[in-house]
């Protein structure tokens, strides 16, 4: 419930003063009614160890019995059970309560608590008449008034929303993944084809009254589509402590995940302490072995506690939830983003803003692979009740949009959470307990409806590989936005295999660079603006060394208007990588080469080559290339990536005007 701590605020309440003022007569039911009363305070719950409600609410039952029309003993009742979590008992408590005497009410704050817990059971209607009454009463607590106007918006919201259902058909992920056991925060990479998911087990080295601890646990998708069984993280990784809410880089090979100081105060070796109470940790895949987990380098972990992590698909943006120490937790939680700095450290994080953060809690945060659409939970905006599951996307300027609820039936009167979306946008996964599962929290899955969905996101993957030893590179990608000239994304291929798995959202042209010291720098286009139907692209990546030199390399990203040799804008993003590359390398020299298709006269393609190629020379010389190291020349048709022959014997239109295109290209290669 979301407003417990006020419940907490008034159980030795202002109501219930000195027993001579009580409202009962019945010397027995004010005996039951103050050993009610004081249970909680003096013994704990022998399932829960937690204060002893359960205890303190049979007593006051029996004080009931006594006296029907004992009100004070009606509202702690009510109290109580709430605390347990029996919301139809409560409401039936405060009910007799306010029958019995409706002048009781200075504040009106049990007609707050009444609608609120009507809402949590979806009784919309009379939480809404509660509400109403409780906003009528002039020394209302100012607190409850502002979080009354919430509860009265969500339950006008969930009456319409049930109203008009959105199509929702949960399937459960399949005993891959799910056990007995509870599954939660499930996390997957851009591929589609690796889940890592948090699952709760038994542990008969966990001390304490509850020998439970949270792992992380993987599984791949088969040929056939079906999630194989899932096989527990490393011991370097799952310790006997809690590793929770992970999150996966889309190439699957960077993890952050959240580990706090066990319980018991026991420490077990483990060595994850961390600067405050729940800390953020990171560890790295080299190959098939995942490093030793790490505290999150930078100014992310504080005194306070971070949690729930959310990797953008580049791996330079986090989001993530931290929540003030010192107050209560479960009501002062954010949602916080931070930026990977130069150094490989987390900048000062800054915290959302606040028509995305509410004064309740927000929780279960998720960026999107195509960077630009959050998915979240939180309590405080107006939903179904409880937690519920939220969207906003970014637009062209960095801005947030307000958060959309994602309706109904995805959103109910409990809690939901724990969202994950695919790449592609069309698949939804989350955690639930409803019937039909294995047991417990399960995973499923469902069709994400279409005005909710993301931008597409493709992936493009491969090796990069030196072209001379066919040894792997660990190159360094920059997926950059034509349009706007900002970096989309930032990766590297795997030190030990040369592995690659790059995000590509669709609707944008995207200028790709790999680099290595040692090598020329490898460029390609991506024009996804209309992908037609493309799941992934894969392609290797040849690395030129320097040190052998004439291997010509393609400037995919370099553009002239037809029949022209006028650089377009889009070309300096290219233009500038390769004058980045001439100053790191100052002894390198370079010939710059033009090439044009067959088609038209061949004289003219070598004069509209050479000045094509020339253009690039005057470009680099303007940003202070020296021209001693430049040369240029233009080949026109004479050294083409597709003959005449080949091409001619494509089968389609569309072959052979790609064919056409791949000869009209503009080199490099070192010739020194």
């Amino acid at each position: 419930m979301k407003y417990l701590v006020f419940i907490l605020s008034i159980v030795i309440f202002s109501s219930c003063s000195t027993a001579q003022h009580y409202s009962s007569k019945s010397k027995k039911a004010i005996k039951l009614f103050e050993q009610g009363k004081n249970t909680p305070s003096q013994t704990l719950d022998p399932v829960t160890h937690k204060p002893n409600f359960r205890q303190g609410l049979k007593y006051l039952n029996q004080a009931i019995e006594k006296d029907p029309s004992f009100w004070e003993a009606h509202m702690m009742a009510g109290e109580f059970a709430e605390m347990l979590g029996d919301y139809e008992q409560a409401i039936d408590h405060f009910k007799k309560a306010l029958a019995i005497n409706p002048q009781r009410q200075s504040t009106g704050s049990t007609y707050f608590f009444l609608a609120n817990l009507q809402q949590a059971v979806g009784d919309y209607d009379d939480a809404i008449r509660n509400i109403d009454l409780f906003q009528q009463f002039k020394n209302a607590n100012d607190e409850l008034i502002r979080k009354s106007y919430t509860i009265r918006e969500s339950c006008v919201f969930a009456k319409a929303a049930i109203g008009n259902p959105i199509d929702f058909n949960p399937i459960n992920i399949g005993p891959g993944i799910n056990t007995a056991q509870p599954e939660y925060f499930p996390t997957i990479t851009v591929d589609g084809k690796t889940i890592l998911f948090t699952r709760r087990i038994k542990d008969g080295r966990v001390r304490g009254p509850i020998a439970e601890q949270e792992d992380f646990f993987v599984s791949q998708l088969s040929n056939k589509n079906i999630w194989q069984t899932a096989v527990e993280m490393p011991p370097n990784v799952n310790t006997i402590n809690n590793e929770g809410a992970p999150t996966i880089a889309p190439d699957g090979r960077s993890l952050v995940f959240v580990a706090c100081p066990d319980a018991t105060g026991t420490d077990y070796g483990v060595n994850r302490n961390g600067r405050g109470s729940c800390d953020l940790f990171y560890t790295k895949k080299l190959g098939s072995r995942w490093t030793n987990p790490v505290n999150l380098p930078g100014k992310v972990n504080s005194y306070h506690w971070e949690t729930q992590p959310s990797l953008s698909s580049d791996g330079k943006t986090m989001y993530f939830i931290r929540g003030i120490r010192g107050r209560n937790q479960t009501q002062n939680s954010d949602i916080y983003v931070t930026k990977l700095q130069a150094d490989g450290t987390w900048g000062t994080a800054v915290r959302l803003p606040d028509h995305i953060n509410t004064p309740d809690q927000e929780e279960s945060v998720l960026i999107h692979p195509d960077g630009k659409t959050l998915y979240f939970a939180s309590r405080g905006h107006v939903g179904m009740g409880g937690s519920d599951l939220f969207v906003s996307r970014m637009d062209k300027d960095g801005n947030w949009s307000k958060p959309e609820n994602l309706g109904y039936p995805i959103n109910t009167k409990y809690d939901e959470n724990s969202l994950m979306v695919s790449p592609d946008g069309e698949i939804a996964f989350f955690a639930s307990d409803r019937e039909g599962g294995f047991g417990g929290l399960d995973i499923y899955y469902f069709q994400m409806p279409e005005h909710l969905r993301p931008t597409k996101t493709l992936y493009f993957e491969g090796l990069v590989y030196d072209i001379k030893t066919r040894q792997p590179v660990a190159g360094k990608f920059q997926l950059i936005d034509l349009a706007t000239g900002k970096e989309v994304i930032y990766s590297e291929a795997d030190k030990l295999t040369g592995e690659f798995m790059v995000s590509l959202p669709v609707n944008k042209e995207y200028a790709l660079n790999v680099s290595y010291p040692g090598y020329a720098f490898f460029s390609q286009n991506f024009n996804m603006t209309n992908p037609e139907g493309l799941e992934a692209i894969h392609m290797d990546v040849p690395m030129v060394p320097l040190k052998d030199g004439g291997q010509s390399i393609i400037l995919a990203n370099v553009f002239f208007d037809l029949n022209k040799s006028t650089l377009r804008k889009t070309s300096f993003i290219e233009l500038d990588k390769l004058v980045s590359f001439l100053n790191e390398n100052k002894e390198v020299k370079i010939e710059i080469g033009g090439h044009t298709d067959s088609r038209g006269d061949a004289q003219k393609n070598i004069t509209l080559s050479n000045n094509r190629a020339k253009s690039v020379y005057e470009y680099a010389v303007s940003k202070g290339i020296d021209k001693t190291r430049l040369s240029f020349k233009g080949y026109g048709s004479t050294q083409p990536v597709h003959s005449d022959e080949e091409i001619a014997k494509m089968t389609t239109k569309k072959e052979k005007e790609a064919a056409h295109q791949a000869n009209r290209r503009t080199e490099y290669k070192v010739v020194e």
